[in-house]
């Protein structure tokens, strides 16, 4: 049986596991230890309050060193605490300890100080980088090391931070090292790196979902990163995260000593200075509810702010452009000619320039990528003697055309409320959820759909009243409006579930908002209860391919249900999300319904998948559950889903029958030795043949329309992708677990 390797190095104390335990009973292991460790102090999250003094107690006296990166580009130093938290969080799961858990840690805080060194002009450009600025970007790894090792006395932490780029099989020019020889930290760290940059909106893309990419992590394990970790990684990533991430920020508050942090440095003590505010509260309110997109660059052409209208408009994330170089090119800029607006003639940098305020018609390439008519009133920012602190630009649409996201909110604004709470209720929650379904996925724009739950609301009522149980609710109900954007929908599910549709909104943003929501909840202090404060659970998901609004409603609901058995009052986000590549669609003539195709080849694919085979059996538990879909086992590796068609969105005649279906699924793990080291990365092939249950069936129009539906749904479930097979794809020996029996077994437990 394969063994995994343990995380192995100096201090180490790691035991080796069987890959096929479960990850459930792994989890269970140090659940206890988390626990305990909750009940010493109170939790400590490492949110914007207590940033600088994580790292300080991190970093003693060479804090000055993250300061100085957050000064050059604050995104990189919030973007390396994250990745410290998360690796911290993964030596924890595995019961790492001593001098090599600090090492990995220090090291990740500081792996992307070398960006100190990149100019501004690459590390703030708002677009994918050029083969030479990649270069320069991809050098920031010795300049970090040659950073660190003036005052650094460990040179485990300079060589993690020197190859924390290092690809596993040693491809990259160059690369002196690959495998086992890359430090065991530094391959830590690349898979945290990446896993945080994928779920991160970029200028060029935004986020994705956590499941496209651990999709992606698998896809280059062997070659970029070590297989084994990254196996190990999506354990980790199953875990408690809430617990995790509070237990490190303790650890590091409570037990790390100021002889310990300074003993890897040789500089005098420094401090951190805690951040000034740009702006005051009621500005940033203002600037986020505005209907008219408005952009702030000081002068040096740095972005300072892109409020809600502007990501609307451009579709580009805050996030992404917050602190990168402005350029015309960033929003495809054109004059009243349509002209090119080059940045010799960029309007902003000629207000700054003369100091002048102007107002004028431009067009920009929209998210749709359509030129869109807009007035710009552009207003140069001045301080005391005239001097120019840089230039806010104010646009607004100036086209005729209905954007999707005002039909949504005409939809908003006429649906029926609920009386208590005054958000729509559940009948117009359904009717709106399925147009909005289908607009978003005729569109390809991503949606999202957050529900949640407040938490032991029954003691509420038991102890305060119904009265103030009522006053909750409405309380709730109006924080959940206030985090709207035009085109949301808030309804009252029912009793104390709420949903909340989020109109042009990605797993990652819609996470983001319902952890914002979480927090702000938890920290409110509620009158109606004398004070004492509520909390709420979240369960998050993204329309993605093959979705019906029950689908995306019952996995959202799957995802409330674990957050509530994780330990209530946190977010929990399933799905893989849309894809930005649209299935074809084959449009069936009127002589096609004489030649039917036969029923065993209705439809026949084979999928591949990067992940492994346990894993896709997890995540076809979700299909299955989503679908209500009866399991039939076969054999160990052979299963039969029944599964009834009336939900597809192309069922819409109300002469339509539905047409139940039969999916057969034959699974195999197999190892593809053209890609990384040794015996190859593992795969996971699915043989997947779609026919209806009942032969009559086969004639019914739209019936092969409807099994492609499935199809792409069970494609987004499996983040799987259909390919042909190889020759050169070798099947592994049968260790993996009877996949029918697990799906069987769940589905008889209520598990599903």
């Amino acid at each position: 049986m394969e063994q995994v390797k343990p995380l192995s190095g100096p201090a180490t104390t790691a035991v080796p596991r069987d890959p096929l335990q479960s990850a459930n009973a792994r989890l269970a292991a140090v659940s206890a230890l988390l626990d305990n460790a909750q009940d010493s102090a109170p939790v400590v999250l490492p949110e914007a309050q207590y940033e600088n003094h994580l790292v300080q107690v991190r970093l003693g006296m060479a804090s000055s060193l993250f300061a100085a990166l957050k000064a050059k580009h604050a995104p990189t130093a919030s973007h390396s605490l994250r990745v410290a938290m998360g690796c911290s969080s993964w030596l924890m799961l595995q019961r790492l300890q001593g001098t090599q858990y600090d090492e990995i840690e220090v090291a990740a805080l500081l792996h992307d100080i070398g960006k100190i060194g990149v100019p501004d002009r690459v590390l703030l450009k708002p677009g994918q980088l050029s083969t030479d600025e990649h270069v320069s970007m991809e050098q920031q790894r010795m300049v970090g090391a040659d950073i660190l090792r003036a005052c650094c006395v460990s040179q485990n932490i300079l060589d993690i931070v020197l190859y924390s780029g290092a690809w596993f099989d040693g491809r990259r020019d160059g690369q002196a090292l690959q495998g086992d020889q890359i430090p065991l930290g530094a391959r830590i760290v690349a898979i945290v790196d990446a896993f945080d940059a994928m779920t991160t909106d970029q200028v060029y893309r935004r986020a994705m979902s956590r499941e496209r990419a651990m999709a992606e992590l698998f896809e280059h394990a062997g070659s970029q990163f070590d297989p084994d970790l990254v196996k190990d990684f999506c354990t980790f990533i199953s875990a408690d995260q809430v617990k995790l991430n509070a237990a490190v920020a303790r650890r590091w508050l409570q037990q790390l000593q100021g002889d310990s942090s300074n003993g890897l440095w040789q500089l005098a003590p420094t401090s951190l200075t805690k951040p000034t505010q740009a702006s005051t509260l009621f500005q940033e309110k203002l600037l986020e509810s505005m209907h008219d997109a408005v952009i702030f660059v000081d002068a040096t052409l740095r972005i300072s702010h892109w409020n809600r209208a502007a990501e609307r408009l451009t579709g580009i994330a805050t996030a992404s452009v917050q602190q990168k170089h402005w350029t015309p090119a960033l929003l495809g800029l054109r004059d009243e000619r349509q002209k090119v607006i080059s940045d010799q003639d960029c309007p902003i940098a000629a207000a700054i320039q003369n100091g002048e305020e102007t107002f004028r018609r431009f067009s920009l390439q929209s998210r749709h990528d359509q030129q869109v008519q807009v007035d710009v009133h552009l207003v140069p920012v001045l301080g005391k003697g005239n001097t120019v602190h840089g230039a806010a630009m104010l646009l607004r649409d100036a086209s005729q055309q209905v954007t999707l996201e005002q039909r949504l909110k005409s939809l908003h604004e006429k649906a029926s409320r609920d009386p208590l709470t005054n958000v729509a209720n559940r009948a117009e929650f359904d009717r709106t959820q399925e147009q909005f379904v289908n607009t978003h996925l005729e569109s390809r724009v991503p949606c999202s759909l957050i529900i949640c739950d407040l938490d032991h609301f029954k003691k509420i009522n038991d102890g305060f009243g119904h009265q103030a149980g009522d006053a909750a609710l409405i309380a709730f109900a109006a924080l959940l409006k206030r985090f709207c954007r035009p085109g949301d929908l808030v309804a009252r599910y029912g009793g104390e579930e709420f949903v909340l549709l989020c109109a042009d909104c990605n797993n990652a943003t819609a996470t983001q908002r319902a952890e914002e929501i979480r927090q702000e909840l938890e920290g409110t202090p509620q009158l109606c209860l004398g004070g004492k404060n509520i909390t709420s659970s979240f369960g998050v998901t993204e329309l993605q391919e093959g979705d019906t609004p029950e689908t995306m409603l019952r996995r959202a609901d799957r995802a409330l249900y674990q957050a509530k058995e994780h330990g209530r009052n946190r977010v929990v986000q399933l799905g893989a999300g849309i894809t930005s590549v649209p299935e074809p669609k084959r449009k069936a003539s009127w002589f096609s319904w004489f030649f039917a195709v036969p029923v065993e080849q209705l439809l026949e694919k084979t999928l591949v998948t990067a992940v492994p085979l346990n894993i896709v059996v997890e995540k076809l538990k979700g299909f299955v559950a989503d679908h209500h879909a009866e399991v039939v086992p076969v054999d160990d590796r052979h299963v039969a889903l029944k599964i009834d068609s009336g939900g597809l969105p192309n069922l819409r005649r109300t002469g339509d029958r539905e047409v139940p279906f039969v999916i057969d699924l034959e699974f195999e793990e197999v190892k593809d030795p053209g890609r990384g080291r040794g015996q190859g990365v593992s795969r996971t092939l699915i043989n997947v043949a779609i026919r209806p249950q009942r032969g009559r069936d086969r004639r019914q129009r739209d019936v092969l329309e409807r099994a492609r539906q499935l199809l792409g749904s069970l494609k987004s479930y499996l983040v799987a992708q259909e390919q042909e097979m190889k020759a050169m794809v070798a099947p592994t020996p049968p260790t993996t677990p009877p996949v029918a029996g697990l799906l069987q077994r769940a589905q008889e437990s209520g598990t599903l």
